[in-house]
């Protein structure tokens, strides 16, 4: 969750162990701390795998590592080298200094969480870092998406989500400060959990930075090091449920950047959308007509007049014309000769970034009209990025009947009688009113998330508005001032931390006798605040019942 700071990592793995030791690895915990309790036995090193196994599922750990059975001067199997030197030494894979060294290994995942133990064993100066990489060609090369952190790791971008590009340059969406240094000759326990185009840093134990990134259709995973001599042991890859519609108790709301960045950019062109994308907003949102010629554009009006230097209905303009109209200089002579992007130059761009897309559906259109836009989604390979939404019903049924995968919105400027039955007849993910009409009628907010279906809010840009929403539960706010709303969220994030599960609970827990299974199902369900689930695994597993009745009031006292 954004404003959690979660003090549990992964669950155990797959190997039969004590519950304190695999409580240990749960928590990121050093074994070593348990020496007086428990003698640790040898971690099992799983196979590396190219792929997925066709059978895990949420919760299964498809890779393990620990390196212990690698000889010196060796790596892995299936480990690749894509810059820099990197071997195995005395149980621990090192990467000695160079320029963005790296290496890649393991699976091609959509939903998962990274771990592993990290330590810088030197740096050439404070601003070095090394990183997990979250999606990355098996070959090493770019572009590439990271988790990277800094020896300094309580510098303001001590923690990035960072994207090393096509053309070999960075792109730092996000960024965030570590509640302690890493510093040089520490082992610190880290996990990233990605989840579709989402990732979570954990940072030994907390959750402190979101974002969104970019993914490939291969990508795997690997480290990757610049200017340190950096070492790292017990990797662990489990996989997870995919990011949930519906937003958790204290997540705060998507950014969705309405018509891209539109406070300081020219509305729907490209530079809008490349500024929204930079701002750090986890979606853009546009609008597309379709021209006489039958060519999706990028426009919010039915006529350019407003917002270029041509006149006309769209409907009856062909694309052409269209492209070759001035969409900047009625903003501002700063963006004169910034032209009315076709949908198709939206998607080469959005393919660039790490942000999803909102596509509006501008009514009516035809059947036809809708499938030529819906394909060219498909065709893109962009159908798990992009919420298609609409005013109009016939554009979402349309939609649905060609891809029922692409998730839709139904866009409302008042309140249907009873919008979860109308989000339900068409088939929407999403309910999103203004929000003049949600003031009306707040609590449909609750009735939607209970049935499962998620709200954005239009178009709200003022600080009063964006808390008052935020406290209705809606999971996102659409905003011509992404940039602030981001920063709003920061500042929420820091000021406002959520209360952490006392020691009390997790030494309890720790203390169980409980298989590797149970142990798992215990901590997944504590690292989730998934109650409901911690008190049936705790009634049904924990036989002593003064035990299991001490636990159940520490569960009911976090729960209230």
């Amino acid at each position: 969750m954004t404003a959690r700071r979660r003090t549990l990592l992964a669950p155990p793995g797959t190997r039969t162990v004590p519950a304190t030791l695999a409580f240990a690895v749960a928590a990121g915990v050093s074994v070593a701390s348990f020496g007086a309790t428990v003698v640790a036995p040898p971690v099992a090193t799983a196979a590396p795998l190219a792929a997925a196994p066709l059978s895990s599922a949420p919760g299964d750990v498809v890779y393990a590592q620990d390196f212990d059975d690698v000889a010196d001067g060796a790596l892995p199997d299936g480990w690749q080298v894509g810059a820099g030197d990197w071997v195995v030494h005395d149980g621990r894979l090192v990467g000695e200094p160079s320029t963005i060294g790296r290496v890649t290994f393991g699976p091609h995942l959509e939903n998962y969480r990274l771990e592993a133990t990290v330590r810088f064993e030197a740096v050439n100066n404070a601003s070095r870092w090394l990183a997990p990489i979250l999606d990355i060609a098996p070959e090493g090369g770019v572009p590439w998406w990271q988790a990277a952190m800094r020896s300094t790791t309580t510098a303001s971008n001590g923690l990035e989500l960072a994207e090393r590009t096509s053309g070999n340059a960075w792109n730092v969406p996000s960024t965030a400060a570590a509640p302690s240094d890493a510093g040089v000759g520490t082992d610190v326990r880290i996990a990233i959990e990605v989840q579709g185009n989402h990732a979570t840093w954990v940072y030994d134990g907390q959750e402190v930075l979101e974002g969104r990134i970019g993914r490939t259709d291969d990508g795997v995973l690997g480290f990757s090091a610049d200017g340190a001599r950096v070492s790292v042991d017990d990797v662990v890859v489990t996989e997870i449920e995919p990011k949930p519609v519906v937003n958790e108790p204290g997540d705060l709301p998507v950014t969705a950047a309405h018509r891209g960045y539109s406070s300081v950019n020219p509305e729907n062109t490209l530079a809008a959308y490349a500024a929204a994308m930079k701002a750090g907003a986890e979606y853009v949102e546009i609008d597309v007509h379709t021209t006489a010629d039958g060519v999706p554009v990028v426009l919010h009006d039915q006529t350019v007049d407003r917002t270029t230097d041509g006149t006309g209905d769209v409907e009856f303009l062909r694309s052409p014309y269209v492209g070759s109209l001035d969409a900047g200089s009625w903003f501002s002579p700063a963006f004169t000769g910034e032209k009315v992007p076709t949908f198709a130059q939206v998607l080469d761009l959005m393919g660039t970034g790490g942000s999803d897309l909102l596509l509006e559906i501008k009514g009516p259109e035809t059947r036809e009209e809708v499938n030529r836009t819906v394909d060219m989604i498909l065709d893109a390979g962009l159908e798990d990025r992009v919420v298609l939404q609409s005013f109009d019903e016939k554009a979402l049924e349309y939609a649905y009947d060609r891809a029922p995968q692409i998730p839709l919105g139904l866009l409302r400027g008042t309140l249907d009688a009873d919008p979860v039955a109308t989000a339900e007849r068409l088939h929407a993910t999403y309910y999103n009113p203004s929000g003049s009409a949600l003031a009306t009628r707040p609590s449909v907010v609750e009735d939607l998330n209970t049935a499962g279906v998620g709200v954005f809010v239009w178009t709200v840009d003022s600080a009063a508005d964006w808390t008052r929403f935020t406290e209705l539960g809606v999971e996102g706010m659409i905003t011509n001032r992404p940039g602030a709303f981001v920063g709003w969220k920061a500042a929420q994030e820091q000021a406002d931390p959520e209360p952490e599960p006392g020691p009390g609970l997790l030494a309890r827990l720790a203390a169980l006798d409980l298989s590797t299974g149970q142990a798992q199902q215990l901590f997944s369900a504590l690292a989730h605040e998934d109650w409901d689930r911690l008190e049936r695994v705790v009634t049904k597993h924990v036989d002593d019942a003064e035990q299991r009745d001490a636990l159940l009031a520490e569960i009911a006292e976090l729960r209230a």
